[in-house]
């Protein structure tokens, strides 16, 4: 089965944070059973991409649902140039099934985005 789509739109430097209610059914009557489920998600600069891997942390509640947070200081380190992301969920039978996936759009942040290179070229001339 395919992932559901799901874009992630970012502003770079914010903290995020979703619940994904899983369901067996198109008419959402039937949770999901994540017994047992460990949930990964990753932003990466294409599929298969190396380059800046962020991992979003991920939390399995149950009986249906998958909290997902990007911290602040992970948000900050995204490129404004687009990327993809996914969820897959790893069964304690150790199947393996992505769950949504989409494409990651982010934003250039204003305040506080030239902090970092500023202090460091100060510490690279002290």
């Amino acid at each position: 089965m395919m992932p559901g789509k799901c874009p992630l739109t970012l502003y770079r430097g914010d903290s995020y944070s979703w619940s994904f209610m899983l369901w067996t059914d198109a008419d959402k009557t039937l949770p999901a059973d994540l017994t047992g489920v460990t949930a990964k998600a990753q932003i990466r600069d294409k599929p298969g991409g190396t380059k800046e891997i962020i991992t979003l942390a991920c939390e399995v509640v149950m009986p249906n649902t998958v909290a997902m947070i990007l911290d602040a200081a992970s948000s900050a380190r995204l490129a404004t140039t687009p990327g993809v992301w996914d969820l897959q969920l790893t069964y304690d039978t150790g199947e393996v099934a992505t769950v949504l996936a989409g494409p990651v759009t982010v934003t250039a942040d204003v305040t506080d985005s030239t902090v970092t290179t500023a202090l460091a070229v100060v510490r690279k001339v002290g």
